[in-house]
């Protein structure tokens, strides 16, 4: 029975241990920065050159949903509504995929969310104008996936799709630096401005790109979520390997 319960424990333990090492790849810093490269490039993506839509924070898109409306601009309105319901199934669908693929060995449910971003902004590129719609909610459903799926960095909540709260916890944590002294919090607080100065830089890079390639300018995200993937499966590979 001893023999039996010590191999149960080191069977859960291994197990434990698997986890959190997916856990970590998946919040590692150089996930955080690809992902903070991508979120701030949709958004000029789709700002440029898909009809001056937010694919990212709905915020923007709610506020001038409310604008359109009052406005009695139900065209606009609609424009507007569209993403932000793309943006509610895309985290309902990614939820589905957590619940279905949380315990497979084989893959990391996160992988799984990489690939089908990856896959429906490859789809987004080829989209021509007049079907501008479908690519900004296709865009916010990615977007939305991204934002589920990914919220913390090295064990710190965090959001690489958005600004605002990455940017009050900064200022928070400099603040309690300033009060109390400690270093950890100045490190953390440095931490989260750089997720928004990297978000800014996927901004500064969507916008040179897509004013050169316009809607093919999104490939450029594609090949950064490859490599989120490519460094994923490899983590993945080792582990299986017993090199990890």
């Amino acid at each position: 029975m001893k023999t039996e319960m010590k191999t149960e424990t080191k069977t859960e333990m291994k197990q434990q241990i698997k986890l959190q090492v997916k856990q970590q790849m998946s919040e590692s810093i150089f996930m955080g920065i690809l992902l903070a490269i991508t979120g701030g490039f949709l958004d000029a993506y789709t700002f440029i050159c898909r009809g001056k839509v937010f694919a990212n924070a709905q915020t923007g898109n709610v506020v001038l949903l409310g604008m359109n409306l009052a406005e009695k601009n139900w065209e606009m309105a609609f424009r507007y509504f569209i993403p932000i319901l793309a943006f509610i199934f895309g985290v309902f669908i990614a939820e589905i995929i957590k619940l279905i693929y949380k315990n497979n060995n084989r893959i990391h449910w996160r992988q799984i969310i990489i690939v089908l971003e990856i896959i429906l902004l490859f789809f987004v590129a080829f989209l021509p104008q007049n079907l501008n719609m479908l690519a900004n909610i296709t865009v916010s459903f990615v977007c939305a996936l991204q934002t589920d799926s990914f919220r913390k960095i090295k064990g710190n909540v965090c959001s690489t799709t958005m600004c605002t709260g990455n940017l009050r916890t900064a200022t928070e944590l400099l603040f309690l630096y300033w009060k109390h002294g400690d270093k950890n919090l100045k490190k953390k607080s440095i931490w989260y401005y750089t997720i928004d100065l990297l978000f800014v830089l996927g901004a500064i890079i969507g916008t040179l790109l897509t004013y050169i390639f316009f809607e093919k300018s999104i490939l450029f995200c594609c090949s950064v979520l490859c490599l989120a993937f490519i460094v994923m499966f490899i983590q993945n590979s080792n582990e299986k390997k017993g090199t990890i």
